[in-house]
């Protein structure tokens, strides 16, 4: 449901549980102060090699666009639905939003050996039509990431700083803006992650990675997760959202949830609209 009376609320609101369920006072002081947290275990070996092998098969049946093209299918594929709806990674993602979660889009990210696209520096929630900014983007590792195989980078501090100017970047890009001057901030964080670990990020913390200029493939998986009293404030992107409630409830009726899906052929069902895309 969407709510266009009201502007944009891009303001941080800090995480501040009553009882965590992971995340320790040291890590929540952390998250408040950076706008990230990392590392969590989540996944075991053998849990993320059939991630992986899953993943793999997803990307090979959509051919050349597997890369960056299996967003938002949270809703239509099974096995990405039992990801996002996983108690672990959940209980990680209520310490900072709350108990009443819907996880509103995901999407594959996986950065072949040698590929030249970056992602330009920038702010999530600037390309979203979501208000208030309470998005945490959850970052799971299917291939280990470190610097070497272009990690996803963290200005640190920079979440809380409302909306920073954009242009258009140079290069090959995966995105038509991002921020120029985001290392005049900080130095980055780089975000390394063996397979099978989390990181959580907030949706105003500037971010990037750079070309793979390695031989060793980069493969993660976000999901992004918000409180279930966010709105959507645009009605034609409102339609694309296929929300999963994922744990709680919705008493303001914001979402739509999507039970479970009995598919998990990506060529059997229709690509969804993607939003949340970046």
């Amino acid at each position: 449901m969407a709510d266009t009376a009201s502007a944009l609320d891009l303001s941080f609101a800090p995480a501040r549980p009553d009882k965590p369920l992971r995340l320790s006072p040291d890590q929540i002081a952390q998250y408040n102060a950076n706008g990230f947290v990392q590392p969590f275990d989540v996944f075991s070996t053998p849990e993320i090699t059939h991630n992986r092998a899953y993943f793999d098969k997803l990307m090979a049946d959509l051919g050349e666009g597997g890369a960056y093209g299996i967003n938002c299918f949270q809703a239509r594929m099974a096995g990405i639905w039992d990801i996002a709806t996983d108690a672990r990674i959940l209980d990680h993602v209520q310490d900072i939003i709350g108990p009443d979660i819907v996880c509103w889009a995901s999407a594959i990210l996986s950065k072949a050996p040698r590929d030249p696209k970056q992602v330009p520096w920038h702010q999530d929630a600037s390309f979203w039509k979501l208000s208030p900014a309470r998005t945490v983007t959850v970052w799971l590792a299917i291939d280990d990431a470190d610097e070497g195989n272009s990690a996803m980078q963290f200005i640190p501090g920079s979440h809380d700083r409302g909306e920073i100017a954009t242009s258009v970047p140079q290069g090959d890009s995966v995105f038509h803006k991002g921020i120029t001057e985001a290392e005049a901030m900080g130095a980055p964080f780089t975000n390394a992650l063996r397979a099978g670990q989390i990181s959580l990020h907030a949706d105003m913390l500037v971010h990037g990675s750079q070309a793979n200029t390695s031989d060793r493939r980069r493969c993660g998986l976000t999901l992004r997760y918000c409180p279930t009293d966010v709105r959507i404030t645009d009605a034609a992107w409102a339609k694309g959202v296929e929300g999963i409630i994922c744990r709680g409830d919705d008493p303001t009726g914001h979402w739509h949830h999507h039970p479970r899906p009995e598919n998990d052929d990506i060529l059997a069902t229709n690509s969804p609209h993607v939003v949340g895309n970046n």
